[in-house]
């Protein structure tokens, strides 16, 4: 499994979304603070979205594996960055739980600190409001927005 875990995460430092998400079985469940809960093919086009939006752009991922076997993973990776609504940079830690299902991705989970990532990526705005449930909430409602626009529109 650690050979999947490689082969997802320097994808992803490549920009490869397709490389990526062959990773992920079929009935994936992947969970962020940004995005709340996407399952199946919604979770894979969230990274599709994702790479296609960096292409081009100043986005660098790092990953370290902490822990693999047959049945589950947890890495911590790191992403910087530039967001798009504001120009800010963000360096973004991120841990990730992943459960392996018929040799692929079956669940991943990926926590960050939320209000720290408001702050980078929003300033004082992001300082301020970033803690609260109320911004949790309105930005999952902008993620999943703009992921059903991709979706529409691909």
């Amino acid at each position: 499994m650690e050979d999947l875990v490689n082969k997802f995460y320097t994808a992803f430092k490549n920009l490869q979304a397709e490389e990526m998400v062959s990773c992920y079985h079929p009935e994936v469940t992947f969970h962020d603070p940004a995005f709340g809960t996407l399952k199946g093919e919604r979770a894979k086009n969230m990274w599709r979205m994702l790479i296609q939006s960096q292409k081009g752009k100043e986005f660098l991922v790092d990953y370290k594996i902490i822990r693999v076997d047959s049945n589950s993973g947890k890495v911590h990776w790191e992403a910087q960055y530039f967001f798009s609504k504001t120009g800010r940079k963000v360096h973004n830690r991120i841990k990730a739980e992943i459960i392996f299902k018929d040799g692929l991705i079956h669940q991943h989970i990926d926590e960050f600190h939320l209000h720290h990532w408001a702050a980078m990526a929003l300033g004082w705005k992001g300082r301020l409001f970033g803690w609260t449930s109320f911004f949790k909430k309105k930005l999952q409602k902008n993620t999943n927005r703009l992921l059903s626009n991709f979706e529409e529109n691909n």
